[in-house]
């Protein structure tokens, strides 16, 4: 078992804060850039802007 401290930590690209490895994105962890779907739908918003 692995403590939490162990675990690989990335940063979000839209706010800047430290996300750590979740069950749910074992599969996809090399793709993940937003910690959560707030983060994702902001970041689309602002790419659009002109």
């Amino acid at each position: 078992m692995r403590r939490k401290a162990d675990l690989p930590v990335k940063i979000c690209a839209q706010c800047a804060r430290p996300m750590v490895w979740r069950k749910k994105w074992e599969r996809t962890w090399e793709t993940v850039k937003y910690c959560s779907e707030r983060c994702r739908r902001d970041a689309k918003k602002t790419v659009s802007k002109p």
